[in-house]
């Protein structure tokens, strides 16, 4: 008689699946413009079963326009961490306004892990890995766990870590969507104008990649426009777009 699959077996068996589906639809449907890869995937691919993260930081305006024009009810997840600028809040609140987004899920760290292992809220300081870990990628796991797939805003010229940033790419048993991973500064400065968009008021203050305060500088010139994230750290990604994120979801669907 043979065995029983394991739990663990199943998972990385549609793990490989997923794989391999993000594989074809970057394969077939990643050169398309940013518009129609968002309309194709919130009315195609994964109906119903899709949302967009955004940090609503320097970038964000772009992505969430081109939501709005698709779908003005997708759920739009936020990552409040506790740490945000005032500026990025208020900016949240602007852009959901200007756009008309309708559904906008605010996911919070769990209280008691920051009572854990954050009490006196200065993690940062000591690990900065930790402190994103349980602001950032467990909340953002519990974000992303009822859907499919998602879009972000992520770029290839953003930073030398997101290079060769595919369209779609798989995250565990889900799909990540970057619409405007081929986009150029160029084409997200000509946009901006073209529409009109808000600015996030940090950058005009050199801060063009903004997270958590204690954590975020503004960029020196000619230096990649994510430099100020973590600055005088090896780190370069909070870990929502790395690894650390696939293993939360794991966990959350044993």
């Amino acid at each position: 008689m043979l065995a029983k699959p394991r739990p663990l077996d199943r998972i990385v068996d549609v793990e490989a699946g997923i794989a391999a589906e993000a594989a074809g639809l970057d394969a077939l449907y990643g050169h398309l413009k940013p518009l129609e890869i968002i309309e194709r995937s919130a009315r195609e691919f994964f109906h119903g079963e899709i949302a967009v993260v955004s940090s609503f930081g320097a970038d964000s305006a772009v992505l969430l326009h081109m939501i709005a024009k698709i779908d003005r009810t997708l759920p739009v997840i936020f990552l409040d961490t506790g740490k945000h600028f005032e500026e990025t809040l208020g900016y949240r609140d602007a852009l959901v306004a200007d756009f008309g987004l309708t559904d906008i899920r605010v996911i919070t760290p769990e209280a008691a892990a920051l009572e854990r292992i954050d009490p006196t809220g200065n993690l940062n300081e000591t690990d900065t890995d930790a402190c994103c870990d349980v602001r950032k990628v467990e909340p953002l796991a519990r974000g992303v766990e009822p859907f499919r797939a998602w879009f972000t805003g992520r770029k290839r010229f953003q930073a030398t870590t997101r290079a060769s940033l595919p369209v779609f790419e798989a995250v565990g048993s889900r799909i990540r969507i970057n619409p405007l991973a081929h986009w150029t500064t160029s084409d997200q400065a000509n946009y901006m104008r073209a529409h009109a968009l808000r600015e996030n008021p940090l950058v005009a203050y050199g801060y063009l990649s903004i997270g958590c305060f204690p954590c975020t500088q503004p960029v020196q010139p000619g230096d990649d426009a994510r430099s100020g994230r973590w600055a005088g750290h090896a780190k370069t990604e909070c870990g929502i777009h790395l690894s650390g994120l696939e293993k939360s979801l794991t966990d959350a669907s044993l």
